[in-house]
């Protein structure tokens, strides 16, 4: 007899329990759904639907995968982050909703109607660039990454959006080669794990994501001490700056931006209460006397 529903969800949370995967409710649901073509409303409204023997032979393959503890996000091939959906493969990192902090702030720093020029250095999937602009009708953007594995996927995520006509996505090695003074928003997620720490993450980052978005060198510091002094060169004058940190780094990487220039440099913490994103200013030009 063909599963229904809710009976597909009871089944695939209770298998996902059995593997050792802990709250996998969100996860369970989350595969139905797609196994099924079915929204959240569905199973609440029409719990007794059945799916068909390819809508199940597609769920056990979902769960079989997510018992490897390969990522939803892999499975699925997309995540939803901030306001908007993007597509997700393994050559770039999952967005997660710390990063969300480092758009509320560039936002909140900010007007709707303002018209800046936006950088993200590691831009990977798009994920805080095309979140920015679909928020600033006005604003367009530069996204810089190192992959070109990566960039590609940023390119697909900004066109299914409708914003490829206001960003462009360069390979390029962090801000290299680009101008003195011309942004007017600099934000990064740069790798911030120490790389004796790699070998203790969960599998689903451990396995199943690019170790070079991941790998920050022997304390985790190494981007921020090359980004520092770069995002303020890049900064127009007044111009602000947001970048993501791990939460144990606050002290380390203020001071890193304090020694490059920054002013106003303090550090916003995470719906968690962490330490989680630096944020600052470059110096604006003196107003002659």
């Amino acid at each position: 007899m063909s599963l229904t529903l809710v009976q597909a969800w009871a089944k695939a949370k209770a298998q996902l329990e059995a593997t050792g995967l802990s709250g996998p409710v969100i996860d369970a649901r989350l595969l139905v759904e797609a196994a099924a073509d079915a929204t959240r409303l569905d199973i609440v409204t029409d719990p007794y639907r059945t799916l068909t023997p390819e809508q199940e032979a597609t769920l056990e393959d979902y769960l079989a995968r997510r018992g490897r503890r390969e990522p939803v996000s892999h499975i699925l091939g997309r995540k939803g982050f901030w306001k908007i959906m993007l597509q997700v493969t393994p050559d770039v990192l999952t967005p997660r909703p710390d990063t969300e902090c480092v758009v509320d702030a560039v936002l909140k720093a900010g007007t709707e109607d303002e018209r800046v020029s936006i950088l993200d250095l590691g831009v990977g999937s798009g994920a805080i660039l095309l979140a920015i602009l679909a928020e600033r009708p006005n604003a367009r953007g530069l996204g810089v990454d190192v992959s070109e594995d990566a960039l590609a996927v940023a390119r697909d995520n900004a066109a299914h959006l409708g914003l490829a006509g206001r960003c462009a996505l360069l390979r390029g090695d962090w801000a290299d080669g680009l101008s003195d003074a011309s942004f007017d928003i600099v934000t990064a997620n740069p790798p911030y794990i120490a790389s004796e720490m790699i070998e203790t993450l969960e599998p689903e980052v451990r396995v199943h994501e690019p170790r070079l978005a991941l790998d920050g060198g022997p304390d985790g510091l190494d981007a921020y001490r090359r980004l520092a002094p770069e995002i303020l060169r890049v900064l127009k004058p007044g111009g602000r700056f947001a970048v993501e940190i791990g939460y144990d780094q606050k002290t380390a990487v203020e001071a890193l931006f304090r020694e490059a220039g920054a002013q106003g440099v303090r550090t916003n913490q995470d719906l968690a209460g962490l330490d989680r994103v630096v944020l600052g200013e470059k110096r604006a030009l003196e107003n002659p006397a």
